[in-house]
């Protein structure tokens, strides 16, 4: 425990990202650099608990060792603190910026108090380690012979990679799209996770042994059954990538895009890519973004950096409560209104903040060419029916057009799509996911994993890495008969095997 009186002594104080005013301006990272005393302070502000429910189910998935590194960054133990976040947590540099941080949701300080600012705790460690020079390649002494395949290059397929390779498998990780990431490369705005940070850490890997392939859309331009016949095991981690539509009449009008096709685009120009007319631009554009949640907020703040004239956001659940409800107790995440970055972007530009609550979109209106011109809508109302449930109910005489020449559908994913699984066999459950159960990670397919939100459905990065660990030791002992990979919630530190 850093100081015992340190919850007492001292106020939650967040790590501050740049001015709207300037960010907007440009694509580089939204945070400012964190005063090593104001991380010491926070970082004193933990219990050390005799149940940490940060780390816990509750927490963090991935079962990080908060209150230690906590302790070792209030005591200025820096590089002990870096090997003690990587025992649980292949990338703290993804989940330092990407992560909605459900460890500060379950914080026990937050049952009187703002809870410890972890995430920036986190975050400041990694970036440390790296400016330092600690984070170094490490390959493995030796190689034990098996090949693994690893189709899809985002945090689950990275994260079981990176395992696999631990233990000197050989592993080829296969990717459809043109780099390297999946989601971290193009899924999360620059602003938010500067591709930088994730090339950084894809160089590491490949540095230590790992390959990568992209352009490789296995079950199309590659032949899955031949993969499989190549090697000893492969993993399906390809995300899911179905876009939730919205079926309602104009729906194919040009200008209705599905969010990621307008991020993704955006990302490459980003990067300086010949995009060949795929770029999709708010410039000038009255912008209705449908769906709240982080790719709502990201599709807000990269129209805005366009020069979008003007911009609306469509939620179809009411406003959120400012503190916990009655029905939403600690230590569960916290379903409480807040301000991202994008918000309060803007916020400044725009002068009010873009959200509009309790809003159906029933048709696209056309301007009489073939474009989208705005969006018909209706206020609704939710009642509670005697069964506990919900349902809506329009409120009559509330129809209005809202103006819209682009309209971004981020309304999440519904499962991967089908064809690698038709390719291979593979079962998929009720909800499209790749049938395979948590903790074995094993399909109907010998010596076919499936891991990420393939497997789980749309969850968070920190999720998918746990999904990625997991996988990667159910891998090995299927290879090896035993694992000295950690199962989750033990360390690497801790001396384990076990058997088929």
């Amino acid at each position: 425990m850093g100081k015992p009186t340190g919850f007492k002594e001292f106020d939650r104080k967040k790590v501050p990202w740049r001015l709207p005013v300037v960010r907007i301006n440009d694509y580089d990272e939204i945070y400012t650099e964190p005063r090593e005393e104001q991380l010491r302070e926070q970082g004193a502000r933990c219990m050390d608990c005799g149940v940490p429910f940060c780390q816990s189910n509750s927490g963090c998935p991935i079962d990080n060792l908060i209150p230690e590194w906590n302790d070792l960054v209030y005591n200025n133990r820096w590089r002990e603190a870096i090997e003690r976040l990587h025992k649980t947590n292949n990338f703290p540099e993804f989940t330092g910026r990407a992560c909605p941080a459900p460890c500060e949701g379950a914080c026990v300080l937050g049952i009187t108090n703002p809870p410890v600012t972890i995430k920036n705790i986190e975050n400041a460690i990694v970036d440390r380690a790296w400016a330092e020079g600690w984070i170094k390649p490490e390959p493995p002494a030796e190689r034990t012979g098996k090949n693994v395949a690893v189709i899809g290059s985002g945090p689950a397929g990275l994260a079981a990679a990176d395992q696999l390779n631990k233990v000197g498998h050989t592993v080829t990780v296969y990717e459809r799209a043109d780099r390297i990431g999946g989601l971290l490369q193009y899924g999360i705005p620059n602003m938010k996770l500067d591709k930088r940070v994730v090339e950084r850490r894809v160089d590491k890997l490949r540095a230590e042994g790992i390959h990568f392939v992209t352009g490789a859309n296995v079950g199309e331009n590659v032949d899955a059954k031949e993969l499989l016949a190549a090697n000893d095991a492969v993993l399906l981690a390809c995300g899911s990538t179905k876009p939730r539509d919205l079926p309602i009449p104009g729906r194919e009008l040009r200008g209705v895009y599905p969010a990621m096709e307008f991020l993704t685009a955006n990302t490459k120009r980003v990067h300086g890519d010949s995009l060949n007319g795929e770029f999709i631009s708010a410039e000038g554009k009255d912008v209705v973004v449908i769906g709240g949640g982080d790719t709502g907020t990201d599709c807000i703040a990269t129209s805005i950096r366009h020069g979008c004239r003007s911009m609306v956001n469509f939620e179809l659940l009411p406003k959120p409560p400012e503190e916990r409800a009655d029905d939403n107790p600690w230590p569960e995440w916290p379903r409480t209104f807040r301000v991202d970055y994008g918000h309060e972007e803007a916020s400044v530009k725009f002068g009010r903040d873009p959200r509009e609550y309790q809003i159906l979109s029933k048709s696209f209106v056309d301007d009489g060419h073939g474009n989208v011109a705005g969006i018909r809508t209706v206020h609704v109302r939710w009642n509670k029916k005697d069964d506990g449930g919900w349902e809506m109910e329009e409120v009559e005489g509330s129809e209005k057009i809202v103006p819209a020449q682009l309209v971004l559908l981020a309304m999440g994913f519904v499962g991967p799509e089908q064809y690698l699984a038709q390719a291979l066999g593979v079962e998929t459950d009720a909800r499209s996911n790749f049938e395979a159960r948590h903790g074995e990670f094993t399909t109907n397919i010998p010596k076919v994993f499936a891991a990420g939100d393939c497997r789980r459905g749309q969850s968070l990065v920190v999720w998918a890495i746990n999904e990625g660990r997991g996988a990667a030791r159910a891998i090995d002992i299927f290879l090896e008969g035993s694992s000295q990979l950690p199962a989750p919630g033990v360390t690497m530190g801790t001396a384990m095997t076990a058997a088929v």
